[in-house]
């Protein structure tokens, strides 16, 4: 098992950060932790409504989701279709202007801590 894949288990660790490491080595060793990878572009994403597009299309978001913010809380906290024992999320780009993406990130990665299950993001 590779050093970034036990880190990567480390529940207790997962958060939000930059990534510092080449995307194909994260991709590598979160496959190997037998996560779900997500990658979003964000930059170019022009306001709201295409930042939820693009995250809905990457997380497979089910029919009911609503393309709002609540929605995305509530799928982010779900992902029942894309079960696994952990989650990553690569954000290529930044959304400019949509604090309120930070915020659902960070209590989405508490949400599933205490569920003893990580979740990351990375900003790429």
């Amino acid at each position: 098992m590779s050093d970034l894949c036990k880190r990567l288990q480390n529940v207790g660790e997962a958060g939000v950060y930059r990534l510092n490491c080449a995307p194909d080595d994260l991709r590598k060793s979160a496959a190997e932790c037998g996560y779900v990878v997500f990658e979003a572009n964000l930059a170019d994403a022009r306001g709201k409504g295409e930042v939820l597009a693009e995250l809905a299309r990457v997380i497979a978001a089910p029919d009911w989701f609503g393309h709002n913010w609540d929605a995305l809380a509530d799928a982010l906290g779900d992902l029942s279709w894309k079960a696994a024992p952990g989650y990553v999320l690569v954000l290529h780009g930044e959304a400019t202007g949509e604090e309120m993406l930070n915020d659902i990130l960070d209590a989405t990665v508490s949400f599933w801590k205490l569920q003893d299950k990580p979740f990351w993001v990375f900003f790429a």
